[in-house]
């Protein structure tokens, strides 16, 4: 991390922890407080706290970098997205996508009420992963022995929520890396398989469970496919505090549940033809430069999260300032080492989430195959 990095992750690293463990304290109170009483009173209140949050790293995305998402999809898609209950599959091409789907939610007004199935360990990052644990997110350890329960379980918690969701499932559950890809058309062509040039082979197990769940009270997918232009970096957690921009473009088809079929079979077999379109398509994409098929939709970029920012370094600024003159932390040595190494374990926090987004650094997916070279070829 060099030296421009680190003047930008310190004060950042401040604010949003600062004020993270806040959002987490808040929700703390109301998970014991009110939830007993009422679960979607709580969602409700959740909603709201947890964005206080979450566009945080909007305004970073919106505010300081500048970095650029254009939606394309039909008219009527764009007319129910965010009005009703959805569930999202989408490839996991860069370090952001996840963050990527936070600013599309947040233009249609459910940040809040978005949900995810997540790597376990995700659970256990500070600020961040204890909000998605608080916000209902539903975090898996890839053995589906004992993932199997833990969806199920998700998915029932799912069928009185209060307002529209978002449940975005990365169904080639790890995200692309060149040597993974490498490994994933080894193994599609050892296997008769169409194989892959731009994502990776869908594990289904975990997409027929959730529709299998939630067809009756979830009423649409969308497949959504998300590509950067071939001649910009992708973006990353790092590049985005850097203040560098880049371009993130999404493609998102709606499909009914009911067009997809009654067993398992074949709601998987549709999930494995849904990945070989959406290859088609990115192909297309990588060729003419753009989805021609459908047009840019006009998503803005909303003043809100740079408010919500100004609020939050305010109130941080007069409770910082307050600290000081209440303790006289500064007048000490012992005073200004503890400073120091707050400082040191802010920068190492901050490390660790950046870490934590970087493709390079997923965690490895077991897919069996045949071939012990090419089983821990697709692990790394």
């Amino acid at each position: 991390m060099g030296i421009p990095a680190v003047l930008v992750v310190v004060p950042v690293g401040l604010l949003f922890i600062l004020s993270g463990l806040l959002v987490n304290l808040i929700q703390a109170v109301f998970f014991i407080l009110v939830r007993p009483l009422s679960k979607n009173m709580y969602r409700r209140i959740n909603k709201v706290v947890a964005e206080l949050l979450w566009l945080e790293l909007i305004c970073l995305v919106d505010w300081w970098a500048g970095v650029k998402i254009e939606l394309y999809t039909d008219s009527e898609t764009f007319q129910l997205m965010g009005k009703e209950h959805a569930l999202f599959i989408c490839n996991h091409r860069s370090d952001i996508d996840w963050l990527v789907g936070w600013v599309l939610a947040q233009r249609l007004d459910c940040l809040g009420s978005t949900l995810a199935i997540m790597k376990k360990a995700v659970k256990s990052l500070p600020v961040i992963g204890w909000s998605m644990w608080f916000s209902g997110y539903v975090f898996v350890e890839r053995n589906w022995a004992k993932d199997e329960n833990t969806l199920k379980s998700g998915f029932r918690q799912l069928e009185d929520f209060p307002f529209p969701f978002w449940l975005a499932l990365f169904v080639e559950g790890t995200r692309f890396t060149e040597a993974k890809l490498f490994a994933a058309q080894k193994y599609a062509a050892s296997k008769g398989l169409p194989v892959p040039r731009n994502v990776l082979i869908p594990r289904t197990k975990g997409f027929v469970s959730a529709v299998s769940h939630m067809r009756s009270f979830v009423p649409a997918i969308y497949d959504c496919t998300v590509a950067v232009p071939k001649d910009q970096p992708p973006p990353t957690m790092l590049r985005i505090l850097r203040g560098k921009s880049s371009v993130v473009k999404v493609h998102i088809r709606r499909h009914s549940m009911l067009e997809l079929p009654e067993t398992a079979d074949g709601i998987s077999q549709w999930c494995k033809d849904a990945f070989v379109t959406k290859d088609a398509l990115l192909e297309k994409y990588l060729y003419k430069g753009s989805f021609s098929d459908l047009q840019k939709k006009d998503i803005g970029r909303p003043k809100k999260s740079l408010f919500v920012v100004i609020c939050w370094l305010c109130l941080i600024v007069y409770g910082v300032v307050k600290f000081f003159q209440w303790s006289s932390l500064l007048s000490s040595l012992e005073g200004i080492a503890f400073l120091v190494i707050f400082l040191v374990l802010v920068t190492f926090l901050m490390h660790i989430l950046i870490q934590s987004s970087e493709s390079e650094r997923s965690t490895p997916v077991n897919i069996l195959t045949q071939d012990p070279v090419e089983e821990q070829l697709l692990q790394k």
